[in-house]
């Protein structure tokens, strides 16, 4: 995973910290004391859904399609914000089954930006230090929220700092958990609003995924192109690139959508 994560993930230094620090202390431990609880913030395209599918597939014979791992979408599984209720009797009862049958188990909650504050917090009982909730041992679990929510923030810090001259490999995550946390846990909109995950401090590594600058995202139109097997030609490389939207509207520094729409243009070229 180290290594993949080393070779595949362009311009995530923080996001390579972070993950493998988390996996390899949670691990190597084989009494943990609570599940290991991440969230992903950064804005579309900058690896978020690549990086927690890439953990899953190390960890779990199946990946995505394993029966322990279990991937909720707001829009798609809670859609109806008179319904809450409902789905939190449902979440409850879905984590709770699900952590019976294997302790193991991986929950992925997906747009957390879309999520009805106040959902979120039926889980809190399963994310704390105790050693059994509801008659189950919960503590080897992971849980992933990942979220739009902080990226414009994350976003803004970073190109602040590259005015200040502060080369992007440089960021740590002091410089940019004050503006994430005021984005994503004091917002009202957010699905941590006011959340018992932050009241009670459950989440054990805040990961803020960095705008891509014109270099990163080559790097990932040649990834695509070899992962499609075609030919990797410096002139449709530089086309692609040169292709999509960058800001701020002066400069041009960051990718607009991050990669996310490399392999979609990359059909126009072949």
């Amino acid at each position: 995973l180290e290594f993949d994560l080393a070779t595949n993930l362009v311009g995530q230094p923080l996001v390579r910290q972070q993950v493998i620090k988390g996996l390899r202390e949670f691990l190597e431990n084989p009494n943990p004391v609570k599940p290991l609880v991440m969230s992903f913030h950064g804005s579309t395209g900058t690896g978020k859904t690549y990086v927690s599918s890439m953990l899953i597939r190390y960890l779990f014979q199946r990946g995505l399609q394993s029966p322990y791992v279990h991937h909720f979408s707001p829009i798609v599984h809670f859609p109806h914000a008179e319904l809450i209720e409902q789905y939190k009797e449902s979440l409850k009862h879905w984590v709770q089954g699900n952590l019976t049958n294997c302790g193991r188990s991986a929950f992925l909650f997906d747009e957390m930006d879309k999520m009805h504050p106040g959902l979120i917090d039926v889980i809190v009982p399963f994310l704390g230090p105790s050693w059994v909730v509801y008659g189950t041992n919960y503590r080897k679990a992971i849980f992933i929220f990942i979220s739009n929510a902080g990226g414009e923030q994350i976003n803004n810090v970073t190109l602040a700092l590259w005015h200040a001259r502060k080369d992007r490999e440089e960021i740590s995550l002091q410089d940019l958990e004050p503006a994430i946390s005021k984005a994503v846990f004091e917002n009202p909109q957010s699905g941590f609003w006011k959340s018992g995950i932050i009241n009670e401090h459950l989440i054990d590594f805040v990961v803020p995924f960095l705008p891509l600058k014109h270099h990163h995202v080559k790097q990932c139109v040649i990834s695509e192109l070899v992962q499609q097997g075609l030919e990797v030609r410096p002139g449709v490389v530089q086309e692609v690139a040169d292709s999509i939207l960058y800001f701020p509207e002066e400069e041009k520094l960051f990718s607009s959508t991050g990669c996310k729409t490399v392999a979609s243009r990359i059909s126009f070229f072949f």
